[in-house]
């Protein structure tokens, strides 16, 4: 059966998980330090025994409003605590403290870029506080689960995206947003490999042109943003073929398998009314008032789109430049950090992301690592603005023996080194008279017309000169010595 796809498209909604790095969790006081041997980090109270109390943890709050701010969400003043009923085996307390009818952020947007290249805005439904679960084990004991609770009891904010994520790619820059944004305000590490942010992704599909939402399947277990794009659209496919067979999508919770590229059923989806949500008894309304707000948002860092648009507009660099340099945060700090020392920001830009990254890349560390002050790259690049040193050379040559050497000077460390370029007239002179020399009968085709012959002359140069030939001066010089 042939099936056309296109008559089709994909309607999305994310839920993403986001763990925030605090010391302690949601309501007690246990450490959430990742890789602790499992059921360590726990207490009474995270255990779920009878007759403890949570305590709301106040950098919970905190962080949420940090990040309702980032989001352009309006932050709630008044914020109560919910139950959410239902049995997992590895959730001690048998209930969930959530949000429910009153998420301490409503609305706000994420801005992506759509597969054709267009700005768009993912606009969100809420965000809300709330504990995580413990995790289930399968694959350690071959008889039984084994149940770690370190996890239990976590602080987590959940996103909830509106319906409006029409394509894998839209959800792949959806999340890489949500996670380099978390990163800039510093509130969770973004690492979906270990799980300290999550994504369920709500999927359906229905005719081109309709505006009714047909039945959705969430889909779980997806741990990478690339496993998000690609269980979106195989989901997509499932559901098409499903209805143009003439089957039914059922509403329910599907798992993603990215080794067999395949969903299988969890089980059925639950419904709101299903979890049985009612007011937390044992923890009091949060009231966060304007001027506490105010002061988070004063304590916030440039983020990504204020300077996209600085490095776009105010530095003139190009919308992959800018894109690449606020990728991550430690990257934006280091090249602002260069800004203040030289306007040449187009080359600060090129060193930032070529040699650089690439030594950041092979010794396998973060920009929090690199030792060398930004200083030292601003006095490399005006080395190489003056003419004084080549541009390859000094990322080759010099570069790294400033690494290794990040008290001493670049101009210190390239004469010491001979790095420095030969610009002297005099001097030059001297070699290209010698190239041509020693090949008379090249100068003479060379006047004749065949001036590709140009590379020869500049390469004998170079070997004369020991690379320290000033390319653009030589050039000029040979031209003129073989045309006279």
């Amino acid at each position: 059966m042939s099936i056309d796809y296109n008559k089709y498209e994909t309607v999305i909604g994310l839920e993403i998980h986001v763990q925030l790095n605090t010391l302690s969790k949601t309501y007690c006081s246990d450490a959430t330090k990742f890789g602790a041997a499992p059921n360590t980090n726990i207490s009474p109270i995270s255990l779920g025994h009878p007759g403890t109390l949570p305590v709301a943890n106040q950098k919970v709050i905190e962080y949420a409003v940090r990040l309702g701010i980032a989001l352009n969400c309006e932050i709630r003043e008044r914020n109560e605590y919910a139950r959410k009923n239902y049995f997992y085996a590895d959730l001690p307390k048998g209930y969930q403290i959530t949000q429910d009818k009153t998420p301490i952020c409503d609305g706000g947007f994420v801005q992506v870029t759509d597969k054709e290249g267009n700005p768009k805005k993912i606009e969100l439904t809420r965000i809300h506080m709330e504990e995580d679960a413990g995790k289930s084990i399968h694959d350690i004991d071959p008889f039984d689960s084994l149940i770690d609770l370190n996890r239990a009891g976590v602080p987590l904010l959940e996103i909830v995206s509106e319906p409006v994520l029409r394509s894998g790619e839209e959800a792949y820059s959806f999340i890489t947003e949500v996670r380099k944004l978390v990163r800039y305000l510093d509130i969770c590490d973004g690492n979906m490999e270990e799980g300290s942010m999550r994504c369920d992704a709500n999927i359906s599909v229905r005719p081109k042109g309709s505006n009714e939402l047909w039945n959705r399947v969430e889909v779980k277990n997806m741990n990478s943003i690339r496993n998000v794009q690609k269980a979106i659209e195989l989901e997509s496919k499932r559901q098409i073929e499903v209805y143009e067979s003439g089957g039914e999508v059922d509403q329910e919770t599907r798992s993603f398998n990215p080794v067999k590229n395949t969903t299988s059923v969890l089980r059925s989806k639950e419904d709101a009314h299903d979890y049985r949500y009612f007011p937390e008894p044992d923890l009091s309304p949060v009231l966060i008032k304007e001027d506490y707000i105010e002061k988070i948002r004063a304590t916030l860092p440039a983020l990504p789109e204020e300077l996209f648009n600085k490095y776009t507009k105010e530095f003139g660099l190009s919308d992959y430049d800018a894109s690449n340099l606020t990728d991550t945060k430690g990257i934006a700090l280091y090249f602002n950090e260069i800004s203040k020392h030289t306007q040449e920001y187009k080359m600060a830009a090129n060193i930032v992301m070529g040699p650089l990254k690439s030594y950041l890349n092979d010794k396998a560390i973060e920009i929090e690592e690199f030792h060398l002050s930004a200083s030292r790259i601003s006095e490399m690049i005006q080395l190489i603005k003056g003419g004084k040193i080549a541009n390859s050379k000094a990322n080759q040559e010099l570069f790294p023996l400033m690494i290794e050497n990040p008290e001493v000077t670049a101009q210190k460390l390239a004469e010491e080194n001979q790095l420095i370029q030969e610009s002297d007239s005099d001097a030059l002179l001297g070699f290209v008279q010698q190239a041509i020399a020693k090949f008379p009968d090249k100068a003479e085709a060379y006047k004749k017309g065949k001036k590709n012959l140009l590379g020869l002359f500049m390469g004998e140069v170079m070997k004369l000169s020991r690379g320290k030939a000033d390319p653009k001066v030589t050039n000029q010089m040979i031209r003129e010595e073989l045309e006279k």
